[in-house]
């Protein structure tokens, strides 16, 4: 009897073996809080659109992601940062 091909193993077959993921960059750099006074290093967070980049894209574990969006909602309530970018300005710097 014929083994029938799945098309999950048909793909880790051609797929290389995944690397391990990104750390987390404010665990690494023991990091213990994160200041909304610097809307610099928090830019690095935010997208073009203003928007919180999501963990897939930065890394960052649970407990840093949850504290670093409210960092950021605090930069914008205080008006450090904006809610929103105009398409004709400039965002990032």
């Amino acid at each position: 009897m014929a083994k029938k091909t799945n098309k999950f193993n048909l793909r880790s077959q051609l797929m290389p073996p995944e690397e391990k993921g990104k750390t987390c960059f404010f665990c690494s750099s023991n990091i213990k809080w994160i200041d909304y006074k610097d809307t610099v290093f928090l830019r690095r967070f935010v997208s073009m659109q203003a928007k919180v980049v999501p963990v897939r894209r930065t890394g960052t574990c649970a407990k840093h992601q949850r504290m670093l969006a409210q960092s950021i909602k605090r930069a914008r309530y205080l008006a450090l940062m904006p809610y929103t970018v105009n398409k004709d300005a400039n965002f990032v710097k």
